[in-house]
């Protein structure tokens, strides 16, 4: 059975099919077509079945986030199916997840080729959402190596001496740089290809939010976490539900304004270590 027949229909792509990422589809995914990619497929048809039970129309694409070519292969697909007119990317992997080797790939260099990607299909009017971290605001770069995480071609960045040297100490500190090099590319992005094609992105940094994946990380590092937690003006975890009110904003035509923009969404951690409330440890 067939729920929409009406042709020309928008593209919403999704890179990364977790719960948040969906979050944000479920709110402008009306009347288009929703194309998910994710490197599981068990998770693909999970979420694909999840979404069409809501009376959705859902594709699906095996993708995996760190590989130029997969990620360009994702691009196209959301291509033949229609207008792209919204990408979401919300691939990657946390601190104790894995290696520092690997977020490097995945959250940094991964999502570089995603933006890159995405802006020679994005459509005229178009808008794309990354999600990044709090942790991009938790270091302090240097002026020119957030020059070169802005600017670097993408197939050099993991070239970089700050990347091979600083970056991969560990998984948090290949953490924290991939997440500010996220809003500084979107930012640069915002300005050339993704102007060229007269489409906005913007970043959207989350706190602690609580996802299926985040128990890997509470479960790892549960004391920092309270910690942060209790410094915090809002004293509580987010919800995707919240990161999901924030990227609807940003990818309407109420934000049509706001191109190049990181929306910090932590319930006041930053403000705390900033503010000298909490002491950062462990980067």
């Amino acid at each position: 059975m067939q729920f929409n027949i009406n042709e020309n229909k928008p593209v919403i792509a999704l890179l990364g099919a977790g719960s948040m990422g969906t979050a944000i589809v479920k709110r402008i995914a009306a009347g288009k077509v929703i194309l998910l990619g994710d490197i599981s497929e068990k998770n693909l048809e999970a979420k694909a079945e999840e979404l069409r039970t809501q009376g959705l129309d859902v594709e699906t694409q095996k993708v995996d986030a760190g590989d130029k070519e997969s990620v360009r292969a994702f691009a196209q697909k959301a291509a033949e199916l229609g207008e792209v007119k919204y990408f979401i990317d919300t691939a990657g992997a946390s601190p104790n997840q894995t290696s520092p080797e690997h977020i490097i790939k995945l959250d940094m260099v991964g999502t570089a080729y995603a933006i890159d990607e995405f802006a020679k299909v994005i459509a005229r009017g178009g808008a794309g959402i990354v999600i990044s971290s709090q942790t991009g605001y938790m270091m302090h770069f240097t002026p020119e190596v957030e020059h070169q995480l802005a600017t670097a071609p993408t197939d050099e960045i993991m070239n970089l001496d700050f990347v091979k040297n600083e970056a991969m100490r560990n998984s948090g500190v290949a953490y924290v740089a991939s997440k500010r090099a996220n809003q500084l590319r979107v930012r640069t992005a915002a300005a050339t290809t993704w102007s060229d094609a007269r489409a906005r992105i913007n970043t959207v940094s989350p706190g602690i939010i609580v996802t299926p994946l985040a128990y890997d990380e509470f479960r790892a590092a549960g004391d920092g976490y309270q910690q942060m937690i209790n410094a915090s003006a809002a004293r509580r975890t987010g919800t995707v539900d919240e990161i999901a009110n924030a990227a609807e904003f940003l990818l309407s035509d109420k934000a049509s304004f706001i191109t190049g923009a990181d929306l910090l969404i932590d319930g006041g951690v930053i403000a705390a270590i900033e503010s000298g409330k909490y002491e950062l440890k462990g980067l």
